[in-house]
């Protein structure tokens, strides 16, 4: 074996990487962030903005896991707005916009700043292994660096080759090289690699927008910050604008379809499906008369502006026309091009639900290298593949978040159990039990891992204990506080066959808010007012009480179906009664539940009814086996 200079290597500085080498900080193990940069760190290479539908479910699990995403964007951000308040809690999301800048060098300094953490600028070239075991990596100036695992954070930097119309620039982002001999070397230890692609607008001189033609798009007031631990501060925001494409716009990409290397046959790899270029988007959606393009900031320091919505790979030429034909873009001056990018990835059926490989131990998958899209997919990604790192040399079993109790555990889940044809995105549709992983109640779902872990410090988990208490006090007194209907004044009529209600049921009536029943609250004048915190989950709690009940039932049968665990030598290539669709799909993901295996694609009942009867077997033959 040789020496180890770290406890965990991390490959590339990206959201990913970031969390995993501050995760491992946090667990008391020293780490070497292998970066091309060490000043562009969490770089926001796309849309400046963190969360959004479903994402910020994720940066707020982050953050309960001790995450540094959370509070980077309360920090630096310029905009902060709530999404779906029109519906349930359950989709409720929050979005900010960065000062791009800013973030990254919160983030870089943060870094820096850690004493566990060795910021090495080289770029990796080849993982090193000794008897399938991961130790450590080489880099393409030479150097040999050893750790008792590595993680890889790669980002678009694998094998990245960026496309404008005709023009090929090999490049792992704008302005920077690729990894190329890190693809060669995870082909050699026979990885599966495959190809996707995402894509970026052009950036917008601000001062050449008429922002006057332009929808006014601010911020909401009070700021909902992302972080348990950001104290409230007030920002001056900086409001967005929406506008919409023309009709000149869709003649003009028309008429120059086969100069985008989508549709001329440059590009062979799929990209997101939910955030399509707009050459994509006018060619699909040919009927629409208008695509809605919303004009994000980029920081305070800076004119740009990001188009979201206009993603595009065109020539610089066609770039220049259309965009003028947007409304309120007529005089635009572009700054930089819009590009779309390949790069390599590995198809997740070859990790474990720990992130670790199945092929190499010790050696964890991060990020876009495992097929998703999204600084938040990446971020949540790269921590739970740090905390098991760092389980793993520590002889301890991983940490394994499942789909009833983490959007992460949903996204990790969905990707070892899918087949990645496109850059997945997590929504929050992919939740099954969406109403249970809510934005407010995060810290009630992983707090108590982030503790064990030693993620948080232990006045924050202390707390927080003390919040939980206050809420269940809270529920309970509003439970026991009767009143007469008589003294509702205009909410009588929904209790016309009631004489006395509880507050709590009350609580539970469509429309009616906490602050409408504050004048019956029956202080005993000993106490004031409920935090705001302690309000806003008992509102939630009670409000959905009855659903909430509904999903935990749900749940227990799910989790009924995850103590299934099928034996990790399971034969699945030679097991009978399967059809062979089934038979080939169990022996590539490699299910490690009956639950699980119900979850991969093109399996059927009775597909499952056949393996767990051979499940049954195989254990009562082992069990014989270990008596003799």
């Amino acid at each position: 074996m040789k020496q180890i200079d770290f406890d965990i290597i991390v490959v590339g500085g990206g959201h990913a990487g970031v969390e995993a080498v501050l995760a491992a900080s946090r667990m008391g193990k020293t780490s070497a962030l292998v970066t091309m940069d060490g000043t562009k760190l969490a770089l926001m290479s796309c849309n400046p903005a963190i969360g959004g539908l479903g994402k910020s479910h994720i940066v707020k699990e982050i953050d309960a896991l001790g995450g540094l995403m959370g509070k980077a964007i309360d920090a630096t951000g310029i905009q902060f707005r709530k999404l779906n308040l029109s519906r349930g809690p359950a989709v409720w999301a929050t979005r900010a916009q960065a000062d791009r800048i800013a973030y990254t060098d919160y983030v870089s300094k943060f870094v820096a700043d850690d004493p566990n953490v060795t910021v090495i600028e080289a770029t990796a070239a080849a993982i090193l292994t000794v008897a399938d075991k991961a130790i450590g990596i080489a880099t393409e100036d030479g150097r040999k660096i050893y750790s008792k695992a590595v993680i890889l954070c790669t980002g678009t930097f694998l094998g990245g080759l960026i496309h404008i119309g005709e023009t090929k620039i090999p490049s792992g982002r704008r302005g920077e090289k690729a990894a190329y001999d890190l693809s060669e070397s995870l082909k050699s230890l026979g990885f599966e690699v495959g190809r996707l692609k995402t894509g970026t607008p052009p950036r917008i001189d601000g001062k050449s927008i008429d922002y006057s033609r332009c929808e006014l798009q601010p911020g909401i007031e009070p700021i909902p910050f992302f972080s348990y631990a950001t104290k409230p501060y007030h920002i001056e925001q900086i409001p967005c604008h929406l506008t919409y494409t023309t009709a000149q716009t869709k003649d003009i990409i028309l008429r120059n379809l086969l100069r985008s290397p989508m549709f001329s046959g440059q590009i062979h790899s799929i990209g997101p499906r939910y955030c399509p270029s707009i050459e994509d988007k006018i060619n699909r959606f040919s009927e629409k008369p208008r695509h809605q393009i919303f004009l994000e900031p980029e920081g305070n320091g800076t004119d740009e502006v990001y188009p979201n919505g206009f993603s595009t790979s065109l020539p610089e030429d066609v770039q220049r026309e259309s965009i003028r034909t947007v409304i309120g873009l007529e005089e635009a001056v572009i700054t930089k091009p819009g590009y779309a990018i390949e790069y390599d990835y590995c198809p997740a059926y070859q990790i474990r639900a720990s992130l670790e490989t199945k092929k190499i131990e010790g050696l964890y998958f991060a990020g876009q290298i495992n097929g998703t899209s999204g600084y938040e997919e990446a971020g949540g990604q790269g921590l739970v593949a740090a905390v098991n790192a760092c389980l793993k040399t520590d002889h301890k079993p991983p940490l394994i978040l499942s789909r009833a109790e983490s959007y992460i555990g949903v996204m990790i889940d969905d990707l070892i159990t899918h087949s990645t044809t496109e850059p997945y995105r997590m929504f929050t549709s992919r939740a099954e039990y969406r109403l249970r992983l809510r934005e407010d109640n995060a810290r009630d779902r992983l707090f108590g891992y982030a503790h064990q872990l030693g993620l948080i410090p232990e006045k924050d988990y202390n707390e927080f204990i003390q919040l939980q208490k206050n809420t269940r006090d809270e529920i309970k007194r509003l439970r026991k506080i009767i009143v007469p209907v008589s003294r509702l004044d205009g909410m009588a009529e929904h209790f016309v066959k009631k004489d006395h209600i509880s507050l709590a049921d009350l609580l539970k009536v469509p429309g009616i808010t906490y602050s409408d029943i504050a004048h019956l609250n029956g202080h005993d004048g000993n106490r004031g007012d409920p935090d705001i915190q302690v309000i806003e989950r008992t509102s939630i709690r009670i409000k959905y009480e009855g659903y909430i009940k509904k999903q935990e039932r749900e749940v227990e049968r799910f989790q009924r179906m995850e103590n299934e665990i099928i034996p990790e030598d399971m034969p699945f290539e030679s097991l009978t009664g399967l059809r062979n669709e089934a038979r080939e799909k169990f022996a590539r993901f490699r299910p490690t539940s009956i639950g699980q295996a119900g979850r991969i694609e093109g399996v059927t009942t009775g597909d499952l009814a056949a393996l767990s009867i051979h499940v049954k077997k195989f254990r009562a033959l082992d069990s014989a086996g270990d008596n003799q």
